[in-house]
């Protein structure tokens, strides 16, 4: 805790945590991930039988989450989320999770020493598998630091219109436990305010919030900007334009069939 209360919190916040024995140690996360070494050279990419390191970039709403299903669907090929991994920590109230919540309810993106460290941590036992890694790196210090474990071999990057985002995330609910998203506009739950699947309560996150979006989507184009043009220049960055995955998925698609030839033929452009 001397970390979170002298580094990355203001001095006026003290969190007191109570550690459960199956929660991740913040500690030993910090020391577990210098031990991480870079794999052997990852081979070529749509080779078949070879591996595949993606990264699906985008904005807070900007439809990740959705476009991963997809894409995990037709390619062989597992998803990391870093969203998924937050939410697991916040809800099992680990040492990161309160830590990560603080700084999420404030619009703030997490410090890159902590995310990096946490990500890599648990991506060190996935190096000889293909992944689809959505929602990070958010930084260049993060992609660096990936790059050093992780051959990228293609960046995905979806760009929408902020003001579809806004009007996507004021009608937005989540199931908590699950991460399901639900949009009031488009995809509604059956039973108002239920999840679907267990029917327990949907909740509204905090970082949806007018006051908090704000911040969190400039924070957001600030950190990206650089990523962005840090896999450009290494020729693997491909961005797609538009206001719903429906439309952006054709092309999504399209562009993997000339990645990856062993891509799934049988529904080209069907969810």
């Amino acid at each position: 805790m001397g970390i979170i209360n002298a580094v990355l919190l203001p001095k006026t916040l003290k969190v007191t945590l109570t550690m459960r024995k199956q929660t991740f140690s913040l500690k030993a996360i910090l020391q577990n991930s210098e031990n991480v070494k870079p794999p052997p050279g990852p081979a070529a990419v749509g080779t078949s039988g070879r591996l595949l390191h993606a990264v699906l970039l985008g904005a807070p709403g900007s439809g990740k989450r959705t476009l991963a299903l997809r894409i995990t669907k037709h390619l062989q090929l597992q998803k990391f989320s870093s969203g998924d991994l937050l939410r697991d920590n916040m809800l099992r109230g680990t040492e990161f999770g309160v830590l990560a919540k603080v700084f999420m309810d404030q619009g703030k993106l997490i410090p890159d020493n902590i995310m990096t460290r946490l990500t890599l941590h648990e991506l060190k036992n996935f190096t000889q598998e293909s992944r689809l890694l959505c929602g990070f790196p958010r930084t260049l210090r993060q992609a660096e630091a990936l790059e050093r474990v992780y051959q990228i071999h293609l960046v995905m990057n979806l760009n929408v219109p902020v003001e579809v985002i806004r009007q996507r995330l004021s009608a937005r609910w989540m199931h908590p436990s699950s991460g399901r998203v639900y949009n009031l506009e488009f995809n509604p739950p059956k039973a108002v305010g239920l999840d679907d699947q267990t029917g327990e309560p949907l909740v509204r996150r905090e970082d949806d919030r007018p006051e908090t979006l704000t911040k969190r989507l400039k924070a957001y184009e600030d950190q990206t900007k650089p990523v962005l043009e840090y896999y450009r220049g290494k020729g693997v960055l491909e961005t797609f334009s538009g206001t719903e995955t429906d439309k952006i998925w054709p092309s999504v698609h399209a562009f993997l069939q000339t990645k990856v030839p062993q891509i799934d033929q049988k529904a080209s452009v069907t969810p």
